[in-house]
């Protein structure tokens, strides 16, 4: 009702609206889902959580409960699909147990095209922006081929191509490295 007024006096369509105020709450949610996963993944808890994915020996040598921080590392991860999942929910006005289906793919899709875009950084912040800005790129790339017109039934076979496209990159810049610095 308010949203329809404001769209009357303003002149913006209602459905623009609608999605220029999702988007935005779209973007507080991820900025705040960063901070706290910044603050949190720092503290000394957060540190071995991060310490028991790189070398679990280790922080077991250190005398942590890895078995408790694998599944606090559950916890936080499900918490954070949990939350995805509502917002998804309260923005397509339902839900259906077939609307996670990919969704492994696409994050890590967004995953790797987030670190091939950031490929010289090591600052764990910047690594976590890298996350949302290669999901942003994927969904760009997705919406294009469908603008594009191509058959919907091939998006999986993008999102395999794109995966193994920025897989290679990378691997591809280092060998023409190493082949120039032979030549010369």
């Amino acid at each position: 009702m308010a949203l329809e007024l404001f769209s009357e006096k303003t002149g913006i369509s209602y459905n623009l609206l609608q999605i220029l105020i999702t988007m935005g709450l779209g973007m507080i949610f991820v900025v705040l889902v960063i901070i706290f996963l910044y603050w949190f993944l720092g503290t000394e808890t957060g540190c071995a959580l991060r310490a028991t994915g790189n070398n679990e020996a280790m922080v077991r040598a250190q005398g942590a409960n890895t078995d408790a921080l694998k599944i606090l590392g559950l916890m936080v991860g499900n918490g954070l699909i949990a939350l995805s999942g509502g917002l998804v929910a309260q923005t397509q006005g339902f839900a259906d147990v077939s609307m996670g289906v990919g969704a492994i793919v696409i994050g890590l899709a967004s995953i790797v095209v987030g670190e091939v875009v950031f490929k010289k950084v090591r600052s764990f912040a910047v690594r976590l922006i890298s996350i949302v800005v290669g999901s942003v790129i994927y969904r760009i790339i997705i919406a294009t081929v469908l603008f594009l017109g191509f058959n919907t039934n091939y998006q999986k076979l993008l999102t395999a191509v794109l995966v193994a496209a920025a897989l290679a990159i990378p691997v591809f810049k280092k060998e023409k490295v190493r082949i120039v610095k032979e030549a010369e």
